[in-house]
């Protein structure tokens, strides 16, 4: 059989693993669905119209996924530093007054047209692409201060400090932490890294102390009871949520929190709204179902055949279950009050979008690793 026969008979094939993992993001969507349909009956008098919105979304995602998934990933990798340039060049733009749009006091969203594109979202694409080329065309000198530790550590300060000053200081801590682990799994040196995170960490924390609205939000956290009719009534919302679903739930569309008691239900507390309609065995269902696709991951990164792949699939798994993490802590009262999707369930485009074409980026990996022949001969 000839190499283009090969790979024509394999272009459209997806390895068990891949397919597991794609019914895992299939059920999580379809279940932000019927949250979001349900939500919207007590929200707006169309209670189709955060679905409808999402629809559309859900259709952009898929095609974008659709792209990481064939697209080739060992050619795409020539173009990581263009890719993070453009991205750092956004990052830039949202901060301009007239360019960025403001909601909330924060700065992170530019118009194009009837859609609204958060720019952070393409910061973590351009971050996991720059990481995971650097790192694969450095990994000689991982154990070197200056080009094993000190640029790709710049470069992680320079995606993280222009997210942080929109401010979003969730998504900064999560890019932080991905790039972190990224270093760490490359082989980066423990001796660097250690002060390192010790320093960051303590920066972060001057920050948020020099803030006012993030430092209540860890104020509040440490005392929800009494600050419940104040600055921890969302959490403290949340939690009522969770105690009223029970163990069977409510059902769909009897929930009490998505009528404006709770704010943002259909975004950054939808988890509350699955705990409270659908119970206890559909949110510790999507926990697993989340650690699931974490492991199935994990499981098949050994077949990777090269440091560059390896930290592209393992970045999008751990930007994926990451996210989820926190916005799960942050909903059952684990962690303090910070906005962030919960992944294929929240209401939302950017981050819906960003979510495909990282599993795209998974999926692309587990095909091209089972079938070789798809990308032809490449450097180990």
């Amino acid at each position: 059989m000839s190499t283009r026969t090969a790979r024509r008979n394999s272009f459209w094939r997806i390895p068990p693993a891949g397919v597991f993992i794609g019914l895992i993001v299939i059920s999580l969507t379809f279940l932000g669905l019927v949250i979001l349909f349900s939500a919207s009956q007590a929200m707006y008098s169309d209670p189709t119209v955060l679905l409808r919105k999402q629809l559309m979304w859900l259709v952009i995602a898929t095609l974008a996924g659709g792209v990481s998934m064939i697209v080739n990933l060992a050619a795409l990798r020539d173009y990581a530093f263009i890719l993070a340039g453009g991205a750092v060049l956004l990052l830039i733009l949202v901060l301009v007054p007239g360019i960025g749009v403001t909601v909330n006091g924060a700065q992170r969203w530019i118009d194009f047209g009837p859609m609204r594109l958060q720019v952070s979202e393409i910061g973590k694409l351009g971050l996991l692409f720059v990481m995971a080329h650097y790192l694969a065309a450095n990994r000689r000198n991982l154990d070197r201060f200056l080009r094993g530790f000190l640029m790709p550590i710049g470069i992680l300060c320079v995606f993280c400090g222009l997210i942080i000053i929109e401010p979003d200081f969730g998504t900064a801590f999560l890019c932080g932490a991905v790039g972190g682990l990224m270093l760490y799994l490359a082989g980066v040196r423990l001796q660097y890294l250690i002060p390192a995170a010790f320093l960051a960490l303590s920066v972060f924390s001057v920050a948020v102390y020099l803030d006012p609205v993030r430092l209540q939000r860890i104020t509040s956290f440490l005392d929800v009871e009494g600050n419940r009719s104040d600055s921890a009534y969302q959490l403290w919302q949340g939690i009522l949520a969770f105690g009223a679903g029970g163990i069977q739930g409510v059902g769909l569309g009897a929930g009490r929190q998505q009528m404006s008691f709770l704010p943002e239900a259909h975004t950054d507390f939808i988890f509350a709204i699955v705990g409270e309609e659908l119970g206890l065995f559909f949110t510790v269902g999507v926990v697993i179902l989340f650690m699931t696709l974490f492991f199935v991951g994990v499981q098949q990164l050994k077949r990777a055949p090269d440091l560059y792949q390896y930290l592209l699939v393992m970045g999008a798994l751990l930007f994926i279950t990451l996210q989820a993490l926190i916005n799960i802590g942050v909903v059952t009262g684990c962690l303090p009050t910070k906005g962030m999707s919960l992944p294929f369930i929240s209401y939302g485009g950017s981050n819906l979008v960003f979510m495909f074409v990282l599993t795209g980026i998974i999926l692309n990996g587990f095909r091209s690793w089972e079938f070789p022949v798809l990308w032809g001969q490449r450097e180990l």
